[in-house]
């Protein structure tokens, strides 16, 4: 798959190159099962608890979770 890239102009005016789209074009044919991509044992575990980390830790805040309760 090839790279593209987009030229946009930064805050100071400078033009930058940056990476354009990388998904492949129209829908999938099958659903993709997030298992068979991780190859050890050790690489799901730490993608488990990476997860894990984010929505349940206390010192880490997911995305649905306030830093400061209402």
């Amino acid at each position: 798959m090839e790279e593209r890239f987009i030229e946009k102009e930064r805050f100071d005016g400078q033009k930058v190159k940056i990476l354009g789209e990388t998904y492949e074009p129209g829908m999938p044919s099958e659903k993709v099962d997030w298992r068979n991509k991780l190859r050890s044992r050790e690489e799901k575990l730490m993608y488990l608890k990476t997860g894990e980390r984010y929505w349940y830790s206390d010192e880490w805040y997911g995305s649905e979770k306030r830093k400061n309760p209402a």
